[in-house]
């Protein structure tokens, strides 16, 4: 190959490492732009079941134990439609239902898996940067080179969004935990300042946001589709001469 040739292509295992990137990295992102969506939708379940139970304690009067019988549902503390729709269902003479425990510990995994996802992914970036960088040397990708590094861009902020999800979920569940969800202190509290309804609303916030930015995320992997796409056509282009 011309000396000329050989500096205005990359060499060919450069272009092999290049094109492993752009084919496994553009599967992995494709699961990337759907997952967060899911998890957005599942938030988003979880948040209106926080607000039904804060409507509900914000205008019901507290009521009794209403029975001795044995996992009869409490009268007053259910949310209308809330059972059939979460599971979550409060008890006479129980504690917090066990449902209630599921959703918190859900979210703590989200938000731990969320965390550690964002802050690899920055790690990640910061290496795809200065490799992106060095193409630079080659003008047979030059006019490629904006594209590639708009893709690393997107995944960055994808990055940095990841880790504020973990901040706004971890967040929430701090303020859940203000809060004893058994029959027995959510009357005394019906009954008093009611300021377990005020929690469970700013926690539902906090829930409604993780979920906005988790779409957002989706959205900027997704945007890496076509990029990709013609990034690993030109090496292959490349590859084929």
């Amino acid at each position: 190959m011309p000396d000329d040739e050989a500096q205005h292509t990359p060499p060919d295992s450069l272009l092999q490492v290049i094109d492993n990137l752009a084919r496994f990295h553009r599967e992995h992102e494709k699961y990337y732009s759907q997952a967060p969506l899911r998890q957005a939708g599942e938030l988003q379940a979880r948040s209106r079941a926080l607000k039904s139970l804060a409507d509900r304690w914000s205008d019901v009067e507290a009521g009794e134990q209403t029975s001795a019988i044995a996992f009869a549902g409490t009268e007053d503390l259910n949310a209308p439609g809330l059972v059939a729709e979460s599971g979550i269902l409060f008890m006479e003479g129980e504690g917090e239902p066990a449902e209630l425990r599921r959703l918190r510990n859900e979210v703590h995994l989200l938000a731990e898996d969320t965390a550690q996802g964002g802050a690899w992914l920055a790690q990640a970036m910061e290496q795809a940067w200065e490799i992106a960088g060095s193409l630079a040397a080659y003008p047979a990708l030059a006019d490629l080179l904006g594209e590639r590094h708009r893709i690393i861009a997107n995944d960055w902020q994808s990055a940095g969004l990841q880790v504020l999800v973990a901040r706004l979920l971890r967040r929430a569940l701090d303020l859940l935990a203000r809060v004893d969800f058994s029959p027995a202190a959510l009357r005394a509290d019906l009954r008093g300042e009611r300021k377990a309804p005020a929690y469970l609303y700013s926690a539902s916030e906090l829930f409604d946001r993780a979920a906005d930015l988790m779409t957002e995320s989706a959205t900027l992997v997704h945007e890496n589709e076509r990029r990709w796409r013609m990034f690993r056509a030109r090496v292959r282009e490349l590859q084929s001469e």
